[in-house]
């Protein structure tokens, strides 16, 4: 069974720092593209940061770009260092792995269950 678990959400100040992980199970995710998402009370969710398995590159949404980083720890973990937390960033945030195929449908998508993040003003 295929499974993402993520850890370290948690009540911080506005500013204050955390680090997000993410372990996955059941399979080799060094062909999967990781990524981590969020999604705020009444919002859809939105990606945050992707680290691609094909050269380790990684890309940001513009409103964490700065103070937020995505790094891939071993083959099945990864991480979210999440510095200068404001209270926008306040959300239940979900470690995804995507491996895509030639055909769409053959894609995987697995998605971990979150991790709830509140920054207090």
């Amino acid at each position: 069974q295929v499974q993402l678990v993520e850890s370290g959400g948690h009540l911080v100040q506005d500013g204050g720092s955390l680090r997000l992980s993410c372990v996955g199970s059941g399979v080799t995710f060094s062909t999967f593209d990781m990524s981590w998402y969020r999604q705020a009370p009444g919002k859809e969710r939105e990606l945050v940061a992707i680290i691609f398995s094909s050269g380790g590159s990684a890309e940001y949404a513009d409103f964490v770009k700065g103070r937020f980083t995505i790094s891939r720890d071993n083959t099945n973990t990864i991480s979210l260092q999440m510095n200068s937390l404001k209270p926008e960033d306040t959300a239940v945030y979900y470690c995804n792995a995507k491996r895509h195929a030639l055909s769409p449908k053959y894609d995987l998508n697995f998605w971990g269950q979150g991790t709830q993040v509140t920054v207090s003003s």
